[in-house]
């Protein structure tokens, strides 16, 4: 009787438990995987368990678990991870006003329309973590936003978060022609290089004030001086527009002089300095174009960048820039590259890894490695054929865009109001997930 009744105290104690949610898995069969931290795989599977990445390799090696959801693709498709755009402006982005050219205290985060047409449009091309950034028009624009495109309402629903749970993002920072205007905005390349030296002294005597400050004698609360100490500790990267080989030199001095890390952004004339670079171990995140305009400092702007910057051994990253180029056609961009001299692996890691570095995020985000989030494009052919089109996006194991979705191919392909955040018909286009 004793061993009776410890039986149906276990069955009465499981009967009181809730329910364990089953995981949900999901395989993809069939496909060309490109992982990114390994060979292509052709035939291959990719099996993800609660929106991670369980398995990735060849088909007849990979157990799939039961119960499970398969999908079978044929043998033209192709599997690569999400891509990861290192500078955009989606979200109708604002940052820094005229009131002066330093302003490290704006934070991007508190100006993104997640609900924005851009996300959606970002999604349409493939990519599923971005780096959205205030503009250049400031030497110092503020702080920039690491969001996963996954659904949500808000931008903290997004938000890829620091070790210490805080909204993760670097910090803007430009120099050239766009930053320099009538006072207080800088008149020279000198005035500016000058204006940028004294904010980061100041933030060092701030930051050696409150890390020395003895209990009740800390300085004043400043914004600003804060979000520039988390640049100087290491914290915070900076991401530095900068065209003109002369201003690239005078970024790479400036992270010299105060040892902060720096993305160098834009790059127009890196082939001019791609040694410099490479030998000072700052990474590219490179924009190339087809159709050079615009501004005087860009005019050298050559696709030989981003082979120049390889063969030196800079780790290169590509960028939209949003709207300069349309997130929907960020796979040209490589194409371009590899058109220009630049190898496919490195063409395909400036899509995803590289990237995925210079945000600090490579633990989750730029290769199909076991254990990494669920992001991934699926591709109708060739990543840089013209003729390829992004069939589906995932983020975190969740199907954020189906061209064959009548609304996701409207926004893919355009058409009346394709961009607008409501169509009149109750569908929102851009919006964080479906209706």
């Amino acid at each position: 009787m004793r061993h009776l009744s410890h039986w149906l105290a276990a069955i009465l104690l499981l009967v009181a438990l809730p329910p364990v949610a089953l995981a949900q898995t999901q395989a993809f069969v069939g496909a060309k995987i490109l992982p990114v931290d390994g060979e292509p795989i052709e035939n291959g599977a990719l099996v993800v368990v609660d929106g991670k990445i369980e398995a990735v390799g060849p088909a007849e090696d990979i157990s799939i678990p039961a119960p499970a959801t398969v999908t079978e693709l044929d043998a033209d498709t192709v599997i690569m991870p999400g891509i990861v755009d290192t500078h955009s402006h989606i979200g109708d982005v604002s940052g820094g006003d005229r009131s002066g050219p330093i302003q490290p205290e704006t934070r991007a985060m508190d100006s993104v329309n997640v609900l924005s047409s851009g996300m959606k449009r970002a999604l349409s091309g493939g990519i599923t973590s971005v780096n959205i950034m205030p503009g250049s028009g400031h030497l110092i624009s503020g702080q920039t936003v690491y969001l996963k495109l996954r659904e949500g309402n808000a931008t903290t629903d997004l938000a890829y978060r620091f070790d210490d749970g805080g909204i993760a993002g670097g910090m803007k920072m430009a120099n050239g022609t766009n930053p320099m205007r009538q006072p207080p905005f800088p008149g020279t390349r000198a005035k500016s290089a000058a204006l940028v030296r004294a904010a980061y002294i100041k933030a060092q005597e701030y930051a050696d004030k409150v890390d020395n400050a003895d209990e009740g004698e800390a300085p004043s609360r400043d914004l600003g001086m804060e979000a520039l100490a988390e640049v100087l500790s290491g914290k915070r990267m900076v991401h530095f527009h900068s065209h003109r080989h002369d201003d690239l030199m005078t970024a790479m001095r400036l992270k010299e002089e105060f040892g902060f890390r720096m993305v160098l952004h834009h790059t127009s004339e890196a082939y001019r300095v791609a040694e410099e670079i490479a030998e000072a171990d700052v990474p590219v995140s490179l924009i190339l174009i087809d159709s050079p305009g615009g501004k005087l400092e860009a005019k050298n702007l050559l696709a030989r960048s981003a082979p120049a910057l390889e063969r030196a051994g800079a780790d290169v990253a590509l960028h939209t820039d949003d709207w300069v180029t349309d997130s929907r056609y960020f796979l040209r961009m490589a194409g371009m590259a590899i058109r220009a001299g630049m190898s496919r692996e490195a063409a395909l890691e400036a899509l995803t890894i590289r990237g995925a570095e210079m945000l600090d995020i490579a633990d989750r985000a730029g290769s199909l490695t076991p254990g990494k989030d669920a992001d991934f494009v699926i591709l109708s052919g060739d990543p840089f054929s013209v003729y390829t089109r992004v069939l589906e996006t995932w983020v975190e194991g969740e199907r954020r865009f189906d061209l064959d979705d009548e609304d996701d191919r409207l926004v893919a392909e355009g058409g009346f109001n394709a961009l607008s955040d409501d169509d009149g018909n109750g569908h929102i286009h851009g919006h964080g997930g479906r209706e």
